[in-house]
């Protein structure tokens, strides 16, 4: 699932989110991930990641999920991101992001 932001004069689509649903026993059946909210550059700090999160937020309800998740890279450069979903209500779980290229391991 996909939602956008648009510009109201222009029209140009100016940020998005996307969730998907998954299942983990620790969430007790169905929750929301979001694996990429992007706002352009130019459009930041003007309440546009706001909006998607809130839209994202009122997609889960329908959804009945009990959570949403989001995972960001524990750089430094992504510390204005953590902020970000902080600042809106997510906290620190624990754990690390692992991935394995199935491709590479054929």
């Amino acid at each position: 699932m996909g939602l956008l932001a648009k510009d109201k004069t222009s029209e140009r689509n100016i940020g998005f989110v996307s969730l998907y649903e998954s299942y983990a026993l620790y969430s007790e059946g169905e929750y929301g991930a979001i694996p990429e909210l992007y706002v352009r550059p130019e459009y930041r700090s003007e309440s546009v990641g706001l909006m998607l999160l809130n839209k994202a937020s009122k997609f889960a309800i329908s959804k009945n999920w009990g959570r949403l998740e989001v995972t960001t890279p524990p750089l430094p450069e992504f510390e204005r991101t953590l902020n970000f979903y902080q600042k809106n209500g997510f906290s620190i779980s624990g754990g690390r992001k692992l991935k394995i290229d199935i491709n590479a391991n054929s």
